[in-house]
């Protein structure tokens, strides 16, 4: 967080006054995400335009204060074994594990979800059939079709 504060000087256009109170505020209880907001709407409304600042808020909430999952997640298409594969195969063919036993430890530590439900079943495995959408931990998702 305090990193934050050489951000404000390198790149903000606010008045430093702005930026003390700010520092004040955090130094006070307020929450420094809000402040670290304030900042990324800047430089995107600075770079991308004030409706881009917009959206990447929108998306921003929508993502990591409300779960949602992203319209712009990778498609894997994985072939199944005798019709089904394993979730920990799943996992690491579909690239959101670099290998078995790391999908094993997320799925044991809860980091695993099917369809936005959690599971912890390391035994589980899907048949061939329509698409659904993995993620692992808060920020990789996959949208996996097994065949």
């Amino acid at each position: 967080d305090e990193l934050m504060w050489r951000y404000y000087d390198l790149l903000s256009f606010r008045a430093s006054e702005e930026v003390a109170g700010f520092k004040r505020e955090v130094a006070s209880g307020r929450n420094p995400r809000d402040v670290k907001v304030l900042l990324a709407q800047e430089i995107v409304a600075r770079f991308h335009g004030a409706a881009a600042s917009v959206d990447a808020l929108s998306d921003f909430e929508a993502r990591f204060r409300q779960g949602a999952i992203p319209d712009d997640i990778p498609e894997v298409v994985l072939d199944s074994v005798n019709g089904e594969l394993s979730v920990a195969q799943v996992l690491k063919q579909s690239g959101l594990t670099s290998s078995t036993s790391e999908a094993l430890r997320m799925i044991g530590q809860g980091g695993v979800k099917v369809d936005g439900a959690k599971i912890d079943n390391k035994n589980l495995a899907f048949p061939a059939r329509n698409d659904f959408v993995l993620q692992v931990g808060k920020r990789k998702f996959a949208r996996v079709k097994i065949r």
